[in-house]
């Protein structure tokens, strides 16, 4: 437990992350002390200014090794772990980042008899065909076998800046005349804002919504994946052909892309059988009440924060270098 003239302890896996950064800043804001938990600690020194003086430390943590597991979380009131992969790499695999590193940290945290708050996908399923799914489904179950009363919250696709997503494809944009539309470009995402999932994580730290269940996190709108596409080209003002491209196909594209070595892939094999559903919230978490709405966060839409960081990506000479075009 946490001294009484103390504030409590957060350990944050993956804090210096896309999500864990905002989710870092969310706690900040808050006042709790927060230890980020990251493999690198000595290039995540970037967060230090969004906290006040000695409010944020980091340690060194690398999910498949459990002795570092246990000494990030040695001493914390609650644990976040944002920690997730979207491709493998060597050592780096599904199964061990997303089903054995997430089973660690639960186990770590109950030790301690922390709370937790984990990040998990929407999709996740311990059968389902995705490598990607089944680890995150897996994850799910174990955490709450571990910790009953673990906060699980599964977020659609997550935009922001530096994003994964949108700047994915406008950097694509840029050089080539066409964009490729998975299976047609028909499955649909509820794309959500960084700053809304995080805020709902700070939220579920505080013990403000209700805890051993399983939130599915989208924003306001479903869009397709053309429709994000469409909408991310209007926003840079660039015109590109966007080519439907079979799943066959893109299976095979990206099952070569995955064989580059030392070269983060474009699209991999699993992500295209990801793609073959929609990313959506399920009726079943609306009728239940188990969404962002259960956290009282007024969501973001897409249009609405876009242009405030794909603005880079116009033509040359409608960038005037103060977030406005030309």
């Amino acid at each position: 437990m946490t001294l009484s003239n103390l504030p409590p302890l957060v350990t944050v896996f993956g804090g210096s992350g896309f999500v864990g950064r905002h989710v870092v800043r969310a706690l900040a804001k808050r006042g709790f002390r927060i230890r980020v938990a990251v493999r690198r600690p000595d290039l995540a020194g970037f967060l230090q200014p969004l906290g006040n003086v000695g409010q944020i430390s980091f340690v060194q943590a690398n999910l498949r090794y459990r002795s570092s597991v246990d000494a990030a979380v040695a001493g914390a009131d609650h644990v976040v772990n944002c920690v997730g992969i979207l491709f493998e790499s060597g050592r780096n695999s599904f199964d061990a980042v997303q089903d054995f590193g997430a089973r660690a940290v639960a186990e770590a945290a109950r030790n301690v008899g922390a709370t937790l708050t984990h990040v998990s996908a929407i999709g996740a399923d311990a059968d389902g065909a995705s490598s990607y799914a089944s680890s995150k489904g897996r994850a799910e179950r174990a955490i709450l076998q571990i910790v009953p009363d673990a906060v699980i919250l599964r977020p659609s696709i997550v935009f922001g800046p530096d994003d994964g997503f949108f700047n994915k494809f406008a950097e694509m944009a840029r050089f080539s005349p066409v964009l490729p539309l998975v299976g047609g470009g028909n499955m649909a995402f509820q794309p959500v804002y960084v700053a809304d999932l995080a805020e709902a994580i700070a939220l579920s730290v505080e013990g403000k919504v209700a805890r051993g269940r399983i939130y599915e996190i989208g924003g306001p709108e479903v869009l397709t994946f053309k429709q994000c596409l469409e909408t991310m080209l209007r926003t840079i003002n660039r015109k590109r052909l966007l080519l439907p491209l079979p799943f066959g196909i893109a299976s095979m594209v990206g099952s070569v892309a995955s064989m580059i070595p030392f070269v983060a892939p474009p699209l991999t094999a699993d992500q295209v059988t990801l793609l073959k559903n929609d990313n959506i919230v399920s009726a079943e978490a609306q009728a239940e009440g188990r969404t962002l709405q259960a956290f009282g966060v007024d969501p973001v839409s897409v249009e609405a924060v876009l242009p405030t960081y794909m603005v880079r990506y116009r033509p040359q000479g409608q960038y005037t270098g103060s977030g406005s075009a030309a």
